[in-house]
């Protein structure tokens, strides 16, 4: 919290006064989640030994929750949902990650939803999110909690930890072709 709630501040006020058009968006997303997503599938299949199970030290971790909540507040979204894949990359068992990743995600959306209401009072731009869609984002996110933390005994690690890269990795791919389109 001490990285991503700041972090998230300020990459809400990049989005708005650096990177205000779509084209750089889908151009920044792309460039964050397909290079993530292959190396958390790499990391899945073919683990490092040296580093395999050795966890990062908590003044790491604040630092990089603190350029994950730039990047998140950016992307616009909670910094967790970048962080716990970082983590779990980086060794972390997921049942370690999970939770704490979505306890950040809920507060850095929070902060970001608030920060970006702020921030369109001052623009002219439409920034400002768009509530229904936020909620029902939120509670799709509680719904796939609640059904990962159930089906997460009966799934295998390696499949655990390749679901978030694919999922990123399909992710950067569409915000190219729609960069590109």
């Amino acid at each position: 919290m001490l990285g991503t709630l700041p972090g998230v501040v300020v990459g809400a006020i990049i989005r708005v006064f650096a990177i205000p058009g779509p084209g750089a968006f889908r151009l920044l997303v792309a460039a964050l989640l397909l290079p993530l997503g292959s190396w958390l599938c790499i990391r899945a299949v073919r683990p490092s030994p040296e580093r395999s199970g050795a966890e990062p030290s908590p003044r790491s971790v604040t630092l990089l929750a603190l350029a994950v909540g730039v990047v998140g507040g950016i992307y616009g979204i909670g910094g967790g949902s970048l962080l716990g894949p970082l983590l779990v990359g980086r060794g972390v068992p997921i049942a370690k990650v999970a939770p704490a990743a979505l306890a950040s995600t809920f507060l850095t959306s929070a902060v970001g939803a608030v920060t970006y209401s702020l921030l369109a009072l001052t623009t002219s731009g439409n920034i400002a999110p768009i509530w229904t869609l936020g909620l029902a984002c939120g509670l799709g996110g509680l719904i796939g909690g609640y059904l990962g933390a159930h089906f997460r005994p009966r799934l295998p690690e390696t499949i655990l930890r390749l679901l978030p890269g694919g999922l990123a990795m399909v992710l950067g791919g569409l915000y190219a072709v729609q960069l590109f389109s």
